[in-house]
């Protein structure tokens, strides 16, 4: 008898089931059934271009032939190394079809990181942008890659914007890369020309078969491949088309800033609008002035994002110029949501902001806020459908009382298969049953709405003091000068560690050290308040907007080995 108790059903709106019923077929079907249903509507926009479903399934199957011509097998690993485009689309659901494992790879990845991903995945085959081709070809011969597949950004641009782009791009980046077909680097535009299209089916257990090899950040060590199967990411993005219950198939746009090479980005975006039949509108690089421009003329109404990307937008000084009203509906996952954010965003655009809360090992979510339900401001909400979720005391294994705070665990359909040639690793995290430790410090209220307080790597130990830095940071962002703050801790002599702030002024902001000093002591308890203030311009960022703690953190300890040093 199941005895487990899960308050958070009670807020369940009559329209979500606390449990569903799961496709078990390959994520790549959803393409197939997309395109029968939805064959001419419009999947995607991308830089005044436009593709419907019956076009992105051609030439995915295009793709698709010419992978299994190239040697691919089922089980073989490749890597997409791309921005939001066309291409990363039609790539994803091509490799699966060809029977493949997707590896997303960062396109910001430096020749170290990316030698690295391709022997540890032991990837057969890369798709990259033309101006990365130079990095791929450069780590091949050290890898077990045999083949590059190169595609550029103008190949799908409307004219004369693909005869411009080229200019645009040596101008930018400085380079202008033209690769050549060989035996080993193939040409996209060619092979959709040249490839046959006929696809040998490949049979899929969606339970047992990986689709995706996902990275983690690898802040704290060497990144390692999440695995990920079919069934994996299709009960997540079914649960999250289930949570989105006012949101009609076929007929929502999807502003799709958030990369496809993250699992958010990929699951809440991508994999849920072509499940969906719904638009996309891609955008390949965030730049908050194209943003806006962007929701104003395309009209979406589902906007995913992160905190950074919703704080740029509202500091940007022409925000009120642009109609943000066709916005419905907005999850935010990757970083705690300031609750200034969260309704500020919500009184220009007069839709619903949200936060949910997930990890690369969880396909990714696993708690989110209801959208048009009740919400509790700086919480993460609570369990998805069939997720069970608990806090773990961290000096015994034992589950904490209510509102103690312990390290989030969870259960669920969405949960990985584990680490990537890892077992020692997958085992410390995974247990036999199925549950799975975040690392994330948090606690649970009486009814059931979680709270994340941070990283358990992240706690500040002062003094004897745990200090989690969010608590900090929330009480920051409520300063109407700051635009962006994140809080570390660095050594201290005779604290041990101590609270350093680092800050991002609003625009035309004159706040000093001193101010920020006296405002942190009337909100927040003496211990927690920062001894050290840092003001930049910008802070380091993952491409999704996290906000990199971790960097931060070894700027420091840099700072203090030159010190030592120099003593």
């Amino acid at each position: 008898m199941d005895t487990f108790q899960r308050p958070w059903h009670e807020h369940y709106p009559p329209e979500v089931p606390t449990t569903l019923e799961y496709d078990e077929k390959p994520l790549h079907d959803y393409l197939e059934a997309s395109a029968q249903a939805y064959g001419e509507k419009k999947a995607l926009y991308f830089m005044g271009k436009e593709l419907t479903y019956q076009q992105i399934y051609k030439e995915s199957r295009l793709l698709a032939s010419y992978l299994q011509e190239k040697g691919l097998n089922k089980g073989d690993r490749v890597s997409i190394m791309l921005p939001n485009c066309p291409q990363s689309v039609i790539a994803y659901y091509a490799i699966l079809m060809a029977g493949g494992i997707v590896v997303q790879t960062n396109p910001l990845y430096m020749e170290r990181e990316l030698e690295y991903q391709m022997k540890d995945s032991g990837t057969k085959m890369i798709i990259c942008l033309d101006i990365l081709y130079p990095k791929a070809a450069n780590v091949k011969p050290n890898t077990p890659l045999e083949h590059i597949i190169v595609t550029g950004i103008k190949d799908y641009l409307p004219f004369p914007k693909n005869r411009l782009y080229p200019f645009v791009q040596k101008r930018q980046y400085q380079v202008l890369v033209k690769p050549e077909q060989s035996s080993d680097t193939h040409i996209w535009k060619n092979i959709l020309k040249t490839s046959s299209g006929n696809v040998t089916p490949v049979k899929v257990n969606p339970k047992e078969d990986l689709a995706l090899l996902q990275y983690t950040g690898g802040t704290t060590g060497f990144p390692k491949g999440v695995m990920l199967t079919h069934y994996n990411l299709v009960v997540n993005t079914q649960m999250a088309k289930r949570w989105l219950y006012k949101c009609e198939e076929g007929k929502e746009v999807v502003l799709a800033i958030l990369p496809f090479f993250h699992v958010y980005g990929m699951t809440s975006v991508m994999n849920l609008s072509v499940m969906m039949g719904n638009k996309m509108v891609l955008m390949p690089k965030f730049d908050a002035e194209e943003v806006l421009k962007v929701i104003e003329k395309q009209r979406p109404t589902l906007f995913p994002g992160a905190p950074t990307i919703y704080i740029a937008l509202l500091n940007h000084p022409d925000l009120e110029k642009y109609d943000l009203s066709s916005i419905e509906a907005c999850i935010s996952g990757s970083a705690p949501l300031p609750v200034e954010v969260q309704e500020n965003f919500e009184r220009i655009t007069n839709g619903k902001l949200v936060e949910g809360y997930g990890l690369t090992e969880t396909s990714p979510t696993t708690h989110s806020n209801l959208i048009w339900g009740r919400r509790v401001s700086g919480s993460v909400g609570i369990p998805w459908p069939d997720t069970d979720a608990k806090i773990y005391r961290m000096e015994a294994d034992e589950e904490a009382e209510i509102g103690e705070i312990g390290e989030i665990v969870v259960k669920g359909p969405q949960v990985m298969k584990g680490y990537w040639n890892k077992p020692e690793e997958t085992a410390q995290v995974l247990s036999e049953d199925g549950w799975f430790r975040t690392g994330d410090m948090g606690r649970m209220d009486e009814e059931g709405y979680f709270y994340v307080v941070d990283r358990k790597k992240d706690m500040i130990i002062a003094g004897g003091y745990n200090i989690y830095p969010r608590e900090v940071e929330e009480v920051l962002y409520e300063h109407s000068e700051i635009q962006e703050a994140v809080i570390v801790g660095v050594p201290d002599p005779y604290r041990g560690e101590t609270v350093k702030a680092f800050i991002v002024k609003k625009q035309g902001s004159e706040i000093t050290e001193e101010e920020l000093d006296e405002y942190c002591r009337q909100n927040i308890a003496s211990y927690k308040v920062p001894r050290i203030y840092e003001f930049r311009r910008e802070l380091p960022k993952t491409a999704v907007g996290k906000i990199l703690r971790r960097t931060l953190v070894e700027e420091e300890k840099r700072k203090l080995e030159g010190k030592e040093s120099i003593q």
